[in-house]
């Protein structure tokens, strides 16, 4: 069984849901042209892997081998059409600008394969913790290329934060620079691959810079024994 600390690095960097195992990125990639979007989307989907991982770890002793992924697909099938209802009633501009890809969290493979992976495998409270770490490395992929793209593409951060948190929040918007016209090409989705890339590209860097920086174990000297016959 891995220890807290373990979980915390493999979701928020070793094993980073969205920068080494690329998994969900059709919603990484849509969504992600501004940070309230990115924020909505990444907040519902730590809701959701929290919720599916402490279902699953409670009944996976009862669920037989045979029926598992179906039956963890009805459980993450439920707590999205709550999550759903939920912002349907407290934030509809969201619901409405995130679209068809808020459902769609259903089919999203981070949250099936942790459950298959880990939750069926360990303890509520391990399941809990893991979710919430591949849910907070998850949400900061997406924050990085809202914010990303939305400075390139509208000069501003935060744009349209009242669609999450109410009209309280349109005075968080913060206009780093007027942009007479909007840079498409970070607006639209060629922007989210190459944005992508390049976080990807950062990471790798990073990770090679500390790999670097480990001492490296030093070679054993094997020293063969000369044997003679003796007559």
């Amino acid at each position: 069984m891995s220890s807290y600390s373990e979980i915390a690095k493999q979701g928020l960097w070793h094993n980073n849901p969205g920068l080494v195992q690329l998994l969900g990125l059709c919603p990484l990639l849509a969504v992600t042209a501004t940070i309230t979007n990115a924020l909505g989307l990444g907040l519902a989907t730590i809701v959701v892997l929290v919720g599916s991982n402490m279902l699953v770890s409670l009944v996976r002793d009862f669920v037989p081998k045979e029926i598992r992924i179906p039956v963890f697909v009805m459980i993450i099938a439920a707590l999205v059409t709550c999550v759903q209802l939920l912002i349907n009633a407290y934030a509809y501009g969201l619901y409405l600008s995130l679209g068809i890809f808020l459902p769609l969290i259903v089919t999203n493979c981070v949250i099936i394969g942790r459950a298959e992976a880990f939750a069926s495998r360990n303890t509520l409270a391990h399941s809990a913790f893991d979710g919430i770490m591949m849910g907070v490395g998850f949400t900061a992929v997406l924050v990085a290329l809202g914010a990303s793209r939305e400075l390139l593409g509208q000069g501003t951060l935060f744009d349209g934060a009242d669609l999450l948190l109410g009209e309280w929040a349109s005075s968080l918007t913060i206009q780093v620079w007027q942009v007479d016209n909007q840079f498409l090409l970070a607006i639209l989705p060629p922007g989210a691959f190459i944005a992508m890339g390049l976080l990807i590209a950062l990471k790798n860097v990073i990770d090679a810079r500390q790999k670097a920086k480990q001492p490296k174990p030093e070679a054993q000297v094997v020293t063969r024994a000369r044997i003679t016959k003796v007559s």
